[in-house]
């Protein structure tokens, strides 16, 4: 997913990380030429028509930055690292979808791979002799099975058992799971990390395996929410004929994580969805068949021209840029004192 950074007044130069060699992010900016960011596959059609670039001709700096590995890796963060963001004043980032929405509550997510360690044995002449990685595997997701009780109906908890074993008559001495974990919060997270962590650890203590947790590289943080932008550009998308959902189908819904939460602790953002003519869900072979229809295309094209006239009021109307600014400082400052509170 790439975003479109407005109103910068820098350029500041960085180089992309080593990992990204073969696909690595760009940067355009001064250019009349138009920019394109090709979808990878796997991503449901989606990086075709996210983000699109708002062309303006007043004397100012729009920079339109190519970021690879949204999905796995979280690109962005590596990009906030290398100092990609510094020096822009706010940053649009647009995601197709079933709906329209000026802001979506996407959530914090921290990835997490399992590894328990056991003792190989045959399973029929000496099974006693074995430890079995299996069962703590089986134990794990059972043990989170039984947390959802007493989870937020916002903590959402997902996973796989990548590897199970070899044979049927082989006890499994290695097994490996992976989970997503996600919540509203970054404070919310780290309560929900705490008690799935002990879910893995209680299993590897019931079967006598050892067990290994290793998180992901990179955390990906809940979007901070822009009520000045937000506001603009669901009255620039309503000029249009954009139709968005109401406020309490925002309140009460959820969705998914994205690098660009990470964003918008650092730049104030907006990161809008916006309907493609399809219901069909996103990550799936209809939405990628959809994306790439036209009647995807007038609608991606709808939505950017409603960014462009965003970035246009950000530079034109008097105070609005300073009512941007305090509305980041406010929410993240709450943010921060809620995950890091005084003792």
């Amino acid at each position: 997913g790439s975003g479109t950074p407005a109103a910068t007044t820098s350029s500041p130069r960085w180089e992309p990380p080593p990992r990204w060699r073969s696909r690595p992010p760009w940067r355009a900016w001064r250019s009349p030429r138009p920019c394109r960011w090709e979808p990878s596959r796997g991503s449901g059609g989606e990086r075709s028509l996210t983000a699109p670039d708002s062309p303006c001709a007043f004397v100012l700096q729009i920079t339109v930055l190519g970021t690879p590995a949204e999905e796995q890796g979280g690109g962005k963060i590596d990009l906030i690292k290398a100092g990609a963001f510094d020096g822009l004043d706010v940053v649009f980032m647009a995601h197709p979808s079933q709906e329209n929405a000026a802001y979506l509550p996407d959530v914090a997510e921290h990835d997490v791979t399992v590894k328990y360690y056991g003792k190989a044995s045959h399973a029929a002449a000496y099974p006693w002799e074995g430890v079995n990685a299996l069962d703590a595997a089986v134990l794990a997701y059972n043990n989170l099975s039984v947390l959802r009780q007493q989870m937020k109906p916002t903590w959402r908890v997902h996973g796989v058992i990548k590897n199970g074993g070899v044979k049927p008559n082989i006890i499994p001495s290695y097994t490996e799971l992976e989970f997503y974990l996600r919540a509203p919060s970054r404070k919310e997270l780290s309560v929900l990390t705490e008690k799935v962590e002990n879910c893995f650890k209680s299993a590897a203590v019931a079967t006598g395996c050892k067990v290994e947790i290793k998180g992901g590289e990179n955390d990906y943080y809940n979007v901070l929410p822009n009520k000045s932008l937000q506001k603009i550009y669901k009255e620039n998308g309503e000029k249009l004929g954009i139709d968005f959902i109401s406020e309490d189908a925002i309140l009460n819904g959820l969705s998914g994580s994205t690098d660009f939460g990470n964003v918008t602790f650092v730049v104030p953002g907006i990161h809008p969805y916006f309907y493609i003519g399809s219901d069909a869900l996103n990550h799936t072979e209809q939405y990628t068949e959809a994306a790439g229809s036209q009647t995807a295309q007038f609608y991606a094209l709808r939505t950017a021209k409603a960014l462009a006239m965003t970035a246009l009021d950000v530079i034109f109307k008097p105070g609005l840029l300073e009512e941007v600014r305090e509305d980041f400082r406010e929410v993240k400052l709450k943010e921060e004192e809620q995950t890091n509170p005084v003792k």
